[in-house]
Order: structure tokens, then C-alpha cells, then sequence
């Protein structure tokens, strides 16, 4: 499996991180919460040992990281309606080609209520830093 995804996207969020604290005045952070979308194809494992291997570089304390999961929703164009990935029926195989190539969702998925594949994803995809204590 290759790890430079996960490795790439900690050090993102270190150098993120480290530039807000360093305009603080601070070394240490208490508690790093990190929202990861369920589109997103993450390791959980290896990203969090990526992110204390990579605030050691940065000299950035960190003592507590937590991962929250964001749920994958999506939007119709043609109808409006919403709806989540867990409330589709979807076959294991076409879940795991989603989980690795998120993008791959438009090949899978349509509109529960009017069939249209014209949707859009309104959570669920990508990283994001929801909170640094100190």
C-alpha cells in the first residue's frame, strides 16, 4: 500500500499548524482535532503515526490527536434532494472502489428519489483542522 498519501497530508497539516502556533507563541498543543472526510482514502493508522513523526520535525508538541469522521452527504441538481452514502445499498466491492478512489462515487451512485447522476458531495470529502487547544 502506498503511504506517501497520508504522509503528504500530515505534513500539510503540520506546517498549518506549526505557522499558527508559532504566531501564538507556543510549542505545545494540547489537543489537534482533525476532521477526516468519509470519502477521504485515509489510513487512520499510519496518518496519525505520519503526523507525530512530522510534529517531532517541526518541533511542535502535540499530546493529543483526534480523528473525527465526517459522514459522506450528497446533494441532487436536478431534484435537491439529500441524502447520505450509509443510506444507500451498495454492494461491498463498490464500496471499497469509493474508498479508494473517492471520485469514483459518480460511477456508483445516483439520485435515490429521481435517478439523476447531476449531484454534488456536501460533506464527507476531504481533511480538515477543526480545532487546535492549547
Amino acid at each position: 500500500m502506498n503511504t506517501m498519501h497520508e504522509w503528504a497530508i500530515a505534513e500539510a497539516i503540520a506546517e498549518a499548524v506549526s505557522k499558527y502556533s508559532e504566531s501564538r507563541g507556543s510549542r505545545s498543543v494540547k489537543r489537534l482535532i482533525i476532521g477526516l472526510g468519509e470519502l477521504q482514502a485515509i489510513d487512520r493508522e499510519i496518518f496519525e503515526f505520519a503526523l507525530s513523526e512530522i510534529f517531532k520535525l517541526y518541533r511542535l508538541e502535540v499530546l493529543e490527536y483526534v480523528l473525527q469522521s465526517e459522514e459522506a452527504e450528497f446533494k441532487c441538481r436536478s431534484c435537491g434532494f439529500s441524502w447520505r452514502l450509509r443510506d444507500l445499498e451498495l454492494s461491498d466491492e463498490d464500496r471499497e472502489a469509493i474508498h479508494f478512489l473517492p471520485e469514483a462515487v459518480y460511477a456508483y451512485v445516483k439520485c435515490p428519489k429521481c435517478g439523476s447522476l447531476d449531484y454534488y458531495i456536501t460533506k464527507g470529502r476531504g481533511l480538515s483542522i477543526l480545532g487546535v487547544e492549547y
